[in-house]
């Protein structure tokens, strides 16, 4: 990381204004000589900070709290009323699905439309056109008017075009929480070689294992203000300790489920440490998964399985009831089953969970639910890297 700036905000404020009352129709503004009665609101209100060159700097705060706004000032889509702005390279921002794109024009002619904008020639943008549309995986819809597409095709190529134009600044609004698994994990793989290569990004996201893993800086935004700015691990710790707008993301189907249905998941819950269901749960502290069931025929010796992977595609730990010789014999018409982890062996991330109830023979699946739920893991034992922790110790001996 660098000592230089890439990104400088000082003083920056932005507001807009809050009608209480609108003119429905423009003859009834002129015959009563009125306009609408507002006041003034201040999305953002006097936010100071810097960004080194190199460095992934994450903005968190609740729904309101001013981070898009701050992201529109940065990226030159607002213009503040007070303050100053300074960015030092290139920029690609991705803010909006679609932002930018016009939808009577086909996906190739949005391309050099946004790389246009963003300061390429079309020379520049012949030469990574392939790359572009193999990332965003629209080889067969490429020539397809824009308006057509679906939000997930938006937004690939999107992606793909803001991170193939080569920016030396990439600015992300909650942009990593949309699209498929195999999307998600592209966009992961190409933001870790931006950091690799010493590019600048500047992230918001309400998932907060992945603030504190990507970011070496955060701001918390609050009701417009800059409430504080540090280490993301300690930053994100402190927010959650007062926060209580949290997105509770379990029970999201965002995999496959298939089955007999003869016995079926109701729904998951993760219980924390303090035994509450959570969606944030800590490094080496107990963690509880809790699978709802319900039968509908009569079935026995059920098998319940459970498989943590990363958000990125891999796969962490899988497990169920016959490994772990428990046998959960002849289930209630209704219930729940407890897989209980002492210690969250996880490091900072977001992982998904998929579970399975099937029979004895682990043969014929009753249900089969991927991808069920989403928790995100904080780190806040020690400062390692990867996915795990390992109980390990470091000695020295010396010998002369």
């Amino acid at each position: 990381m660098s000592n230089s700036v890439a990104i400088s905000v000082e003083n920056v404020s932005k507001k807009f204004r809050l009608y209480h009352e609108r003119n429905q129709y423009l003859k009834s503004a002129l015959l009563s000589g009125k306009r609408a009665r507002y006041e003034d609101f201040w999305a953002v209100n006097d936010v100071s900070f810097e960004v080194h060159t190199g460095s992934t700097f994450g903005i968190i705060g609740s729904n309101g709290s001013g981070k898009s706004t701050l992201l529109k000032c940065i990226a030159g889509i607002l213009h503040p009323e007070q303050g100053k702005v300074s960015t030092h390279g290139r920029m690609a921002a991705l803010l909006e699905l679609g932002s930018g794109f016009h939808p009577d024009l086909s996906g190739r002619e949005n391309i050099f439309l946004n790389g246009a904008l963003l300061g390429l020639t079309h020379k520049e943008l012949e030469k990574k056109f392939e790359e572009i549309v193999d990332f965003a995986g629209l080889d067969d819809f490429i020539d397809m008017p824009v308006k057509n597409y679906s939000s997930g095709m938006t937004v690939r190529l999107g992606f793909a075009i803001a991170i193939n134009v080569d920016p030396e600044i990439l600015i992300i609004d909650e942009i990593l929480a949309v699209g498929d698994a195999s999307f998600q994990k592209k966009c992961y793989q190409k933001i870790e070689s931006f950091r690799r290569d010493g590019k600048t990004i500047l992230l918001v996201s309400h998932g907060l294992g992945d603030v504190t893993t990507l970011c070496n800086e955060v701001l918390w935004m609050e009701k417009g203000h800059a409430k504080a700015i540090g280490r993301s691990v300690d930053l994100v710790s402190d927010y959650l300790g007062v926060s209580h707008n949290v997105v509770h993301k379990t029970n999201e189907t965002t995999g496959e489920r298939w089955g007999s249905n003869e016995c079926v998941v109701e729904s998951i819950e993760i219980l924390g440490h303090e035994g509450s269901v959570t969606d944030v749960v800590h490094t080496g502290r107990p963690m509880t998964v809790r699978i709802h069931y319900k039968k509908t025929s009569e079935v026995s010796d059920v098998i319940a399985g459970l498989r943590i992977s990363h958000l990125h595609g891999t796969q962490v730990f899988a497990t169920n009831s016959r490994r772990r010789a428990t046998p959960l014999g002849l289930f209630g018409n209704t219930g729940f089953v407890d897989l209980l982890i002492p210690k969250i062996p996880m490091l900072a991330g977001t992982f998904q969970i998929s579970v399975d109830l099937s029979d004895s023979s682990e043969l014929y699946t009753y249900d089969h639910w991927g991808q069920c739920s989403t928790f995100d893991v904080l780190q806040d034992i020690n400062q390692d890297e990867g996915m795990v922790t390992i109980d390990c110790q470091w000695s020295h001996t010396p010998t002369t």
